[in-house]
């Protein structure tokens, strides 16, 4: 039985965008609500900061030793750590009040993925129900070029790719099924959409992948990691000590941790545990998030700001 370790008790309203970067063996996480938080934790020393980021932020990717793309409500960002310095550099969607950012990543290309959503914040970080699928499934070519890949969207999730870079996992939590596209690398194309997994205990949120191909989603409000095959089969089922898990991803020296993050439950399962980051130890080695390549140099800057 895999044992699933408290780690963080950092109590996020609704943690998001976790990846791991095995150049300084830190995780980078998000705690996203109306003011977003950025976290780090460094694994080797345990040492943590917490970044206060200027708009909502909902996905990361790293980019060097330091600096990550920050996906946000008004589109992709470049966060300079040591600097704490935010700067827009490309804008996706910033003249819509009515959608905002989720989830997204990077393909081995070094092209960024994001999928956008209606805005279910108001302006004091409360709720609002989601009503409309108006979000897009957009590609951020690395030079730069953005092609909307998908329309119609109600809540974009899952942005993993096979180890063999041939197929393209996603999801949209509303509709509750895994989709697998077809993937070619040189040109970020998919084609042939299928639905591949279906699980009957909460909603698919965020996922990462093994070696083996195998996709661990998370699963909102269902409690519980499930591990599905390449054909789409329940492999295992971690069960989890809070209801609200909503993203993974595999770190540490020899990629067999999976760390966790989750959000807070307002609903009868409330938990003190509800939003902190958790790790377990597997027998299954995971593939590292793969790297943004966007070319940033020839992007003119709409907006910078220092963090404090």
């Amino acid at each position: 039985m895999n044992s699933v370790e408290l780690i963080y008790d950092c109590k996020n309203t609704l943690g998001e965008g976790i990846t791991y970067s095995s150049i300084n063996n830190n995780l980078y996480w998000l705690d996203i609500n109306n003011i977003s938080k950025l976290f780090k934790l460094n694994l080797t020393s345990n040492e943590k900061e917490i970044f206060e980021l200027p708009e909502i932020v909902t996905a990361t990717s790293v980019k060097s030793e330091d600096e990550l793309i920050l996906a946000s409500n008004n589109g992709l960002n470049l966060f300079n750590i040591s600097k704490k310095k935010f700067e827009r550099v490309i804008n996706i969607e910033d003249q819509l009040l009515s959608t905002r950012s989720n989830d997204g990543g990077s393909d081995a290309y070094g092209r960024f993925w994001l999928g956008t959503m209606q805005n279910n914040f108001d302006k004091d970080g409360n709720d609002i129900p989601i009503k409309d699928n108006i979000g897009k499934l957009y590609k951020v070519d690395v030079d730069n070029n953005i092609s909307v890949v998908e329309e119609d969207l109600g809540i974009p999730n899952t942005f993993v790719w096979s180890p063999d870079n041939k197929y393209f996992y996603f999801t949209d939590t509303l509709n509750g099924t895994i989709i697998s596209y077809n993937f070619e690398l040189e040109s970020g194309e998919i084609s042939n959409k299928k639905e591949l997994a279906n699980f009957n205990r909460g909603h698919p949120d965020g996922s990462t992948i093994d070696t083996d191909g195998c996709i661990w989603n998370c699963r909102w409000g269902g409690s519980c990691i499930v591990r599905f095959t390449p054909n789409g089969q329940v492999d295992q089922i971690i069960e989890m000590p809070v209801e609200n898990i909503t993203n993974c991803i595999f770190g540490g020296k020899d990629m067999k941790t999976l760390f966790v993050t989750t959000a807070s439950n307002e609903g009868k399962n409330k938990n003190e545990l509800d939003g902190s980051l958790f790790s377990i130890n597997l027998n299954y080695q995971g593939i590292e998030d793969n790297k943004s390549k966007l070319e940033l140099s020839y992007i003119l800057h709409a907006s910078s700001s220092v963090l404090k």
